[in-house]
């Protein structure tokens, strides 16, 4: 098996961030069923296991090639005995430098992983990624076309 045991559906994220911290997009992809979803922070929308692995492979090298990655809170949600969804709070630290953003600060994202037994263990369908912003509560698009979160508390 590519990713070690999946004997339990907390062992996603747990393969998903050591795969992370090894480069190895193949590994990380390795959890997604064949016909997988996956949306990451922004909106992109992968369809496959293959095109996760080809959009991570290119994000370990060019975004996120000195970054670590760390699993800070796994919670499951058993909906059934054979389909789970798995929240998962993570650390980002390290992203390379882009544009005029010198050093990119840590950053803490959200996934939801859901996850169903299969005959060789649990496997993920689907999964979402969303970045944490303290203190805001929503997103809005302002004059310029700028996406920006935003609180409407005083």
């Amino acid at each position: 098996m590519e990713h070690g045991s999946l004997d339990r559906p907390e062992r996603i994220p747990e393969v998903f961030v050591e795969a992370w911290n090894e480069r190895d997009a193949h590994r990380l992809a390795s959890v997604f069923d064949e016909d997988a979803e996956f949306v990451n922070v922004t909106g992109l929308w992968w369809h496959d296991r293959e095109a996760i692995e080809r959009a991570h492979a290119y994000g370990l090298a060019h975004i996120f090639d000195r970054s670590t990655l760390e699993l800070v809170q796994t919670r499951v949600k058993r909906l059934t005995d054979n389909v789970a969804v798995v929240h998962a709070r993570m650390r980002l630290t390290g992203q390379t430098s882009v544009a005029d953003v010198d050093r990119p600060r840590p950053r803490t994202t959200h996934f939801s992983f859901v996850a169903h037994r299969t005959g060789g263990g649990w496997s993920c369908a689907s999964a979402q990624n969303t970045d944490v912003i303290p203190g805001t509560e929503t997103n809005v698009i302002d004059e310029r076309g700028r996406l920006r979160a935003v609180t409407y508390r005083t």
